[in-house]
């Protein structure tokens, strides 16, 4: 493919046209064949379907108007990223794409496992033809099979990425016996304990654990997290979704459109009519993601959120058609880390388009300068907050 940067010394119109068709507007993407890549997925992604994420594009705060470049064999759509600017994502004034966050800690590309090879060459073609000098993938799975893909066809071009940053976080092995694996991790006293504390629960009314999935019942379900979500923590420091209007909007609208497609559901712990915790599940291919968790806090001595993370770990590991769960959670979480007990890497990764590029440099120096930076901000919170 043309460099695009020789074809505007050229014929800059040209060049225009050329990138205009490498990056698309979301809403460009053929909702079908959108739906038909998740389903050949080399990786399941659940923040990258097509439900959830044009909902974030379209009203989520701070993550409106992504684009994608879409890799195509003929008319099949084989590979999607959806991508901002680098001066969008970093205040950078350098020619990188960045992978659009999907208010979800995962942003993998969707790659085609029956032709992982052609379209993550195309992908790369594209952001190319975008003006890019670099892609920076941001909360990859390091070991995932869309980070395979695309590392096979750095390999075979001579170019070499960069890990910005990465952390372990938490997943589970759905594959076990739910008892056996929660006896495994937490133990037989630490179980004892959580049976005590929900013994004392059932005081304020019999405990259920339910599941909404249908349009319909999803909708009220919705409703009852976003309530319990905005009277916590997340309430005080204003980061709840529904305390903000563009937030509650996408919320709103991807839960009910993935629900259509069984693609989601709400689970909620209730103590008689209370609910007392609930959270919200995207399903892709085999994969669960645990994407958030509110809680009643007047409960909070019953411990709600891992009551209703154990019911969950047990309704995931019944079910054959779930082979694991992320959970989508911070490194080091004080709740999911102790139940699911399976790890895997999670990066941010510098991803050079064309060999011995100065341009490369600049971008992996300011890069890293904006690292140090937010690390260093949020050591200084660690330390006001201790």
């Amino acid at each position: 493919m043309v460099d695009i940067a020789h074809q505007a010394a050229i014929n800059p119109a040209s060049a225009d046209a050329a990138a205009s068709r490498a990056r698309v507007p979301l809403t460009a993407i053929e909702p079908g064949q959108w739906r038909a890549l998740t389903q050949r997925a080399i990786e399941p992604n659940g923040y990258y379907l097509p439900g959830w994420e044009l909902a974030v594009s379209a009203t989520a705060r701070g993550r409106t108007d992504a684009s994608a470049l879409p890799a195509c064999d003929g008319s099949r759509l084989i590979g999607l990223m959806p991508v901002i600017s680098l001066w969008r994502a970093w205040k950078i004034p350098l020619p990188a794409l960045v992978s659009a966050h999907p208010y979800g800690t995962l942003c993998s590309p969707l790659i085609d496992r029956d032709a992982p090879i052609e379209a993550a060459t195309r992908l790369l073609q594209q952001a190319r033809a975008a003006g890019a000098h670099a892609l920076v993938l941001n909360d990859v799975a390091l070991d995932g099979g869309a980070m395979t893909a695309l590392n096979q066809v750095l390999n075979r071009d001579g170019l070499k990425p960069r890990i910005l940053g990465s952390y372990i976080r938490a997943s589970l092995d759905a594959t076990q016996d739910g008892e056996t694996l929660l006896r495994d991790a937490l133990g037989t006293k630490k179980l004892k304990e959580l049976r005590r504390q929900r013994h004392r629960l059932e005081e304020h009314g019999a405990v259920v654990f339910d599941v909404a999935r249908s349009p319909d019942e999803i909708r009220p379900a919705l409703e009852i997290f976003l309530q319990l979500e905005a009277s916590g923590w997340k309430g005080k420091r204003r980061t709840a979704l529904v305390q903000h209007a563009g937030d509650a909007t996408f919320i709103r609208r991807a839960v009910p459109a993935l629900a259509e497609t069984a693609q989601c559901e709400i689970v909620t712990l209730r103590a008689g009519a209370t609910p007392v915790a609930a959270g919200v599940v995207l399903h892709h291919q085999d994969r669960a993601f645990f994407f958030k968790l509110g809680i009643d806090e007047r409960f909070a001595r019953y411990s709600p959120g891992v009551q209703l993370t154990l019911e969950l770990t047990r309704r995931f590991c019944a079910d054959p058609a779930i082979a694991s769960a992320d959970s989508t959670a911070s490194a080091d979480h004080p709740m999911i880390n102790p139940i699911w007990r399976g790890r895997f890497a999670v990066g941010d990764v510098l991803i050079p388009l064309r060999r011995n590029d100065p341009i490369v440099a600049l971008i992996h120096g300011a890069l890293a300068a904006c690292y140090a930076a937010r690390k260093a901000a949020r050591s200084a919170v660690h330390l006001i907050r201790s």
